[in-house]
């Protein structure tokens, strides 16, 4: 009993060591620095969508093969073993044997108890013009996937790239909540020792001590939302969840805000979604040919050999010495099929296809559209984004001297508490707004890249 107990003892002290190594190693793991372009490049190896992009590529590689394949002859081969337990009596008049009585009905057997067949067949097609046209569709079609890949990987930077700024940001309005914090937790001090020294009044103090505590909600909050946007920025880019990640800080006198030129234009040809609705149409045009296909007649080569042995006894193995036959046969034809008429059935098909594209091509106009809006308006947006961070660079320089004449004249008793609360306040908000344009700046460079076609930039 002794040594069992001490054995399950060992064993639950080794679990638990191994625990606790788990748990020190998930501990010590060492955060991941994030730069921009490391959450790129991230993403676009680990993205679900992106790899089930790359795969639909490798895919219709896969496709062509398979439509290539009917252009090879095709080779099968067969063997059968027949056993006729009960042979079929087929009546016939007696004409036969020594007397012979047409009027009287006599049961003949025919054929063998037991028959076998090995064979082998080929088929080839010289002519079908559907293959033709079914190969050079499918070579399309992965040029298709190749270029929806492209627009995935695009879409997937947009998305990175916003969702990071917008964790910068909402740290850099922590550090702003944080020099709020400071300086109310200052002047707090202060009224404390002015109230013990009956000097300020209670009302005072606990008004500076109910902005304190809204200033810490304000910092939970943000924090809350800043573990949020790491871990949707995680979840973008494929990375798990529980990896501690370090993003650098950016310090905002590094952006150099450059203005989009009003006479500056944009090739919608080099767009990828123009790229991938003209490739589209250029498979409903293959789809088109396909159908026109089935009007050309198809010309094809079959052939075929076969071994059979036959014998009222069981054939493998035994010759014609044991009552068994061997033979063989063979056979080569040319097919050709004429469609001469089916219903209409290919015109209608035809017809399809022709509104099929004619729809498409309104698709493709209204995209050249939305394309050349999407540029317009971001040009639009990135210079109001320039002339809102100017001014609000300006009205927290602003603020900031407010600010601080308003502390001095609380000071020696030339403004009042619910000034100070008030410039503080002012302070707190022109530096948020300031860090929001920041963001709309990044964001509108963003889809002012994006609706060039250059969003790859950012990684270069």
């Amino acid at each position: 009993m002794t040594e069992k107990i001490s054995r399950g003892s060992f064993r639950s002290l080794c679990m638990t060591i191994a625990l606790l190594g788990t748990a020190w190693f998930a501990t010590a793991q060492e955060p991941i620095k994030l730069t921009l372009k490391d959450a790129v490049s991230y993403a676009l190896k680990e993205n679900q969508t992106a790899r089930k992009s790359r795969l639909d590529v490798e895919n219709a590689q896969y496709q062509i093969d398979e439509v290539r394949s009917r252009a090879f002859p095709q080779i099968s081969g067969s063997a059968s073993l027949l056993h006729n337990a009960i042979q079929q009596l087929t009546p016939l008049p007696n004409i036969f044997g020594p007397n012979p009585n047409p009027n009287e009905t006599i049961l003949v057997t025919f054929g063998q108890k037991w028959s076998t067949n090995a064979g082998i067949s080929l088929n080839q097609n010289l002519f079908d013009k559907s293959v033709f046209t079914g190969l050079k569709a499918a070579k399309t079609t992965r040029e298709f996937y190749q270029l929806n890949a492209q627009l995935t990987e695009e879409q997937i930077i947009e998305q990175v790239a916003t969702t990071y700024y917008q964790v910068l940001v909402q740290r850099q309005q922590a550090v702003v909540i944080d020099s709020a914090l400071e300086n109310s937790k200052r002047v707090q001090s202060i009224l404390q020792s002015l109230f013990e020294n009956g000097l300020a009044k209670k009302i005072d103090v606990d008004r500076i001590s109910v902005n304190i505590s809204n200033l810490a909600n304000q910092r939970l909050q943000l924090t809350n939302g800043i573990t949020i946007q790491e871990n949707q920025l995680k979840f973008l880019i494929g990375m798990p969840i529980n990896t501690p990640v370090s993003i650098p800080d950016i310090q905002p006198g590094s952006i150099q805000p450059v203005a989009a030129l009003s006479d500056d234009t944009v090739s919608l040809r080099s767009r990828s979604e123009y790229k991938l609705l003209a490739k589209q149409f250029e498979l409903l045009n293959f789809q088109k040919e396909a159908y026109r296909a089935e009007y050309y007649p198809t010309l094809g080569l079959s052939s075929n050999y076969s071994y059979q042995g036959t014998g009222n006894s069981f054939p493998l193995g035994k010759g014609k010495t044991q009552g068994v036959n061997w033979f063989d046969f063979a056979s080569i034809s040319l097919n050709l099929k004429i469609p001469i008429f089916n219903g209409f059935a290919t015109k209608a098909r035809i017809k399809q296809a022709d509104v099929s594209m004619r729809k498409l091509e309104e698709d493709i106009n209204n995209t050249s559209l939305a394309l050349n809006l999407a540029f317009e308006n971001a040009k639009t947006q990135m210079n109001n984004s320039i002339i809102t961070l100017k001014s609000q660079e300006a009205n927290v320089k602003l603020a900031e001297e407010v600010f601080s004449n308003t502390q001095n004249n609380y000071n020696n008793g030339l403004a009042s508490l619910t000034d100070l609360l008030d410039a503080e306040r002012s302070l707190t908000e022109s530096r948020n707004s300031y860090s929001t344009s920041l963001l709309n700046y990044k964001v509108a460079e963003i889809q002012l890249l994006k609706s060039k076609g250059e969003l790859k930039s950012i990684i270069n």
